[in-house]
């Protein structure tokens, strides 16, 4: 099955994603795709007054404009996206960091006061995907890899995803390189710990299909072509900590 994302142009017209908020909870994961193009002067205009102290800062140390457009676009969306199914305005939302999974200090991945709503956020040229759930989540959007650079990014890939890149025509192996990639960091990105595990341990498939992983569901995310996405959610408990053995199967 691939995701379908919800397009998300004006979102002052929103006000709220769901008919009640109840409904994300039987119905999570909610996945809002924003176009930087169609987005950026609305996002630009509304940024003062949604963006907090931080947010700003941050925004203010891109050089390039491009970079600039698309984080402002993608966490004004966010911070709309938020207050609308928390019913606050959205300077108002309050995002804080989880602790660390490897040191237990305040600086892990960004989560919502008292757990009831979880997201995640991704960004690449051009565009933003975000997705909304009652669970740990965790998305990943990237453009399509160019082949002369996928020897160089090897290491990324486990065993077996190597060999099954290895047999494809070499037309095919940016594709499914992308695949693989967009499945393992939403995966990261949903336990929490991100690129500071090692990529190559958890075997996610390179196929139409990703593979299964204990405790979590992955997803293939329909978005824009020449692009790929994936979504990982918490189905079950995942009591494995950073350094326990990974799923290589």
């Amino acid at each position: 099955m691939t995701l379908v994302t919800r397009q998300l142009l004006l979102p002052e017209r929103l006000s709220d994603p769901g008919p009640a908020r109840a409904v994300l909870v039987a119905a999570s994961p909610q996945l809002w795709l924003v176009d930087t193009t169609d987005y950026r002067v609305h996002a630009a205009r509304h940024a003062p007054g949604t963006l907090d102290a931080q947010e700003l800062a941050r925004a203010a140390e891109f050089v390039r404009a491009a970079d600039r457009d698309s984080y402002v676009c993608a966490h004004v969306a966010l911070r709309r996206l938020l207050g609308a199914y928390l019913g606050l305005a959205p300077r108002e939302v309050t995002v804080e960091r989880a602790p660390c999974a490897h040191c237990d200090e305040p600086h892990g991945r960004p989560v919502l006061p008292g757990g009831a709503l979880h997201f995640s956020l991704s960004h690449c040229a051009g565009i933003s995907l975000l997705a909304f759930a009652a669970a740990p989540v965790g998305v990943d959007v990237e453009e399509l890899v160019a082949p002369r650079t996928i020897p160089e990014l090897s290491d990324v890939l486990h065993p077996r995803e190597a060999a099954e890149l290895a047999v494809l025509p070499a037309g095919e192996r940016s594709p499914a390189f992308t695949r693989v990639w967009t499945r393992k960091e939403a995966y990261l990105k949903g336990l929490g710990v991100g690129l500071s595990e090692n990529p190559a341990a958890d075997y996610v498939g390179s196929g139409p299909a990703p593979a299964s992983l204990p405790g979590w569901t992955l997803t293939d995310v329909l978005v824009p072509e020449g692009h790929c996405a994936a979504l990982a959610l918490r189905t079950a408990r995942d009591r494995r900590r950073p350094g326990d053995p990974k799923a290589t199967t």
